[in-house]
């Protein structure tokens, strides 16, 4: 069964679902023009928040790690997708080489790695896995709680190729987000399709071009269907050169939490919204994980400094906060709550896609959070939300609000969104780009 979302839906959101809804066509022929001119990322996860007056993403992963938390109803989704990027990529693929994150002892992480594997092999890919851990020297089996086993063998790097011992790949298909900086060994090879390419990992990456991407989107989306297009857009800033340890930048920090606080403040007021405004302050890269603050008052700003004031060195606003403990860019994002319970427990849906089509997705709940804060924290479970129809097939007719289909259409088309701001933002990145005069 779908979980159903327990939302008190109210105000413009309803609008918005009708509006998506009314606009169907129009923004299906929208995405079809889009995917003519640009490429979507071979495959990317979308964390959205539903707040019932606002519907956002608030974080896009270019390398998802949750493969294993789909149900079976989507693999057939996946596959097909799956089967579409690749003959698009390099039709006559054979050999595909799967290089995780070097969490070897991960047993959940390696579910999703077995998983991927699955969908590969189920498009028609020999498929094995390769580690670039130094610490992986020999096949190494890992079995699963699952009972499913994951085989991480060491990599084979030769002058131009990468590949296993007796297996030459001509795909390499990256699951590891790079966030220490790109390894050597993953340099220069122009014989081989890496997906996702280099620069979209961490070590290139960086929100804010992401999130920039997204805002000019939003407004030309919104002209699209005659909406604000702060309904689907959460309001940001980028402070630069903020050193929590040392207390640098700390005024800076403060005012652009100030200013967005501000403008938040007066969206609520325009649209009648009695919620207290906040923000979440991250860093500039990486994903979205513990170092993750939230804010209500520009004031909290000064105790993240060191210590923050009147936390305890175990608490979860002390973690957060060494998290952010390097010096750095950093990302104050209007907060967007979320008013979605799975089980009682506070709850976000996370949109999977794969090439330009949406696949599925689940909802990440943590019972110990309030729906102001950051839910990617240990602690949280996973609750498979299987699209009880196509995500592109809304009910036609049906009450906004009142039936499944029409909620995850809005997700896929929030999640689509995204992914084509992810697309903007790697074609701006893209070190191999050609430039026309």
């Amino acid at each position: 069964m779908v979980p159903h979302l327990v939302t008190a839906l109210t105000g413009p959101i309803n609008e918005l679902e009708q509006r998506v809804l009314d606009s169907t066509p129009a923004i299906e022929r929208w995405f079809r023009l889009e995917w003519m001119e640009h490429t979507p990322p071979f495959y990317s996860a979308v964390d959205i928040r539903n707040a019932g007056f606002k519907l956002a993403p608030v974080d896009t992963n270019l390398f998802p790690g949750g493969w294993n938390n789909l149900t079976k109803e989507m693999l057939p989704l996946a596959v097909q997708a799956a089967q579409a990027a690749i003959e698009k990529i390099c039709p006559e693929a054979r050999n595909l080489l799967v290089i995780p994150e070097n969490h070897s002892k991960n047993t959940f992480y390696l579910a999703n790695v077995a998983q991927l594997v699955r969908i590969f092999h189920m498009a028609g890919l020999n498929v094995r896995v390769g580690s670039i851990d130094p610490a992986i020297k020999s096949p190494k089996k890992i079995e699963l709680p699952n009972g499913e086993t994951v085989c991480l063998e060491p990599v084979v790097r030769s002058k131009r190729r990468l590949g296993l011992k007796n297996f030459d790949p001509c795909t390499i298909l990256l699951n590891n987000e790079l966030t220490a900086g790109t390894p050597g060994i993953l340099e220069d090879l122009h014989e081989q399709y890496l997906l996702p390419p280099l620069h979209a990992g961490w070590s290139v990456r960086r929100k804010s071009n992401h999130l920039h991407s997204y805002e000019e989107l939003s407004k030309r989306f919104g002209k699209l269907l005659g909406i604000d297009p702060w309904l689907i857009n959460p309001i940001y800033a980028r402070a630069d050169g903020v050193d929590f340890s040392e207390g640098r930048g700390i005024d800076v920090l403060t005012s652009h939490v100030d200013a967005v606080l501000t403008k938040v403040r007066r969206k609520y007021k325009e649209y009648g919204i009695n919620e207290k405004p906040f923000v979440v302050v991250k860093g500039h890269v990486g994903g979205d994980g513990p170092g993750v603050v939230t804010v209500r008052d520009a004031k909290e700003v000064e105790g993240l400094v060191g210590k923050p004031r009147g936390a305890s060195a175990g608490s979860k606003a002390a973690a957060a906060a060494r998290e952010l403990r390097e010096p750095r860019e950093v990302i104050v994002q209007e907060g967007v709550l979320t008013n979605e319970r799975v089980h009682n427990g506070v709850a976000e849906p996370v949109v999977y896609m794969m090439d330009r089509y949406v696949v599925g997705g689940f909802y990440r709940v943590h019972a110990e959070r309030a729906p102001d804060e950051n839910l990617k924290l240990p602690g949280a479970s996973f609750v498979p939300l299987a699209f009880s129809e196509s995500a592109h097939l809304p009910q036609p007719g049906a009450k906004p609000g009142a039936s499944a289909p029409n909620r995850f259409y809005m997700y896929g088309v929030v999640g689509r969104l995204a992914m084509v701001a992810a697309s903007y933002e790697m074609e701006a990145t893209d070190p191999d780009a050609e430039i026309y005069e």
